[in-house]
This record gives structure tokens, sequence and C-alpha cells, in this order.
């Protein structure tokens, strides 16, 4: 029996969720599975990605094998790399202690980096918010100087005498 790491899709139309699981691979996409060890929902920013990864982590050492997406998955948690460290420590290679630190270390990078993006999004929303602001006052500076020229020639002319006051003096009695 060939075991897959897979996703079985849920949700409604156009707004699909999915659960990681462990199925047969002949069994249907959305059909019976052997356990369930994740979800992943596409719908929010970023995806919101959750697994099980003792569980993930035992069934790669068994033989399980991942699809193209769900290795993308086990990679960006750092599953994959914990796998590639516990083959490591099964030859003897390297110890336990070794692979967890490297493990350790391979996370915080991860994190930083994630961190670092993560304020960089934000960053650039800020910017972009600010621009817009901008662009607008802009905008509105401009009307409002148009309304003001438009106000002044229009008491320029009521201000200006007709012909008629001006030739004709006024005359007291």
């Amino acid at each position: 029996m060939s075991v897959k790491i897979r996703l079985a899709r849920r949700g409604r139309k156009k707004k699909a969720l999915f659960d990681v699981v462990i199925a047969d691979s002949r069994a249907p996409r959305d059909g019976k599975f052997i356990e369930k060890v994740g979800t992943y929902n596409p719908q929010t920013i970023p995806a919101t990605i959750e697994l099980k990864g003792d569980s993930i982590l035992q069934w790669l050492m068994n033989g399980a094998q991942p699809t193209d997406t769900v290795r993308a998955m086990l990679s960006y948690h750092g599953i994959m790399h914990r796998m590639h460290l516990q083959v490591g420590v099964r030859k003897g290679s390297i110890s336990q202690e070794t692979a967890d630190q490297r493990q350790a270390d391979f996370m915080k990078k991860k994190q930083d980096k994630l961190a670092n993006r993560v304020d960089g999004l934000a960053k650039a929303k800020e910017d972009d918010r600010k621009a817009r602001l901008a662009a607008e006052a802009k905008v509105k500076d401009k009307r409002a100087d148009a309304v003001r020229a438009k106000k002044e020639a229009a008491n320029k002319v009521d201000t200006t005498p007709s012909a008629e006051e001006v030739s004709t003096p006024a005359t007291e009695e």
C-alpha cells in the first residue's frame, strides 16, 4: 500500500478549505483517509497552515510521500528539514543533540525572515496609505484654490461700480 500525505478539499464553492491527510494513494481525493494531520486555509493573508509536526514526521520516516503542495508546506514549517536531520541521526552521522540544535537554528532564521517579511508588508501598506492621503490632499487643495479663485472673480465683478454710478455725481439737497 502506497501512502500519500495530501490535501482533501472541504468548504463551499469558491471558499475552499483543505485538510492535510494521510491517505492510501488509490483512495479518492475527498474520500477515505487514514489520519488527519493538519489544516490549510488559503483564504487568509497570509495562508493559515496548522500541522501536527510529530505525526507527520513519523509518517514521513515510515515512507509516506507528500504531494508537491504538501511538500512545500512541510518545507515552510521546517518538517522536511527535521526529517533530513533525523535520517542523519538514524545513520549515525550526527547526534540527536546536534540535530536538535541545527533544527532550532533553522527555525530561528526562518522566524526572523518571516517577521521581516511581515514588517515589510506592513511598512509598504502604511507607505501606500500615506501616498494615497497625500494625493487626496493635493486634489483637495486644487479644488479649494479653484473655488477660491471663482469666488474672488465673482466678488471683483460685484464690487466694481456700474457706468451710471460713475458718470452721475450725487447731488445734495
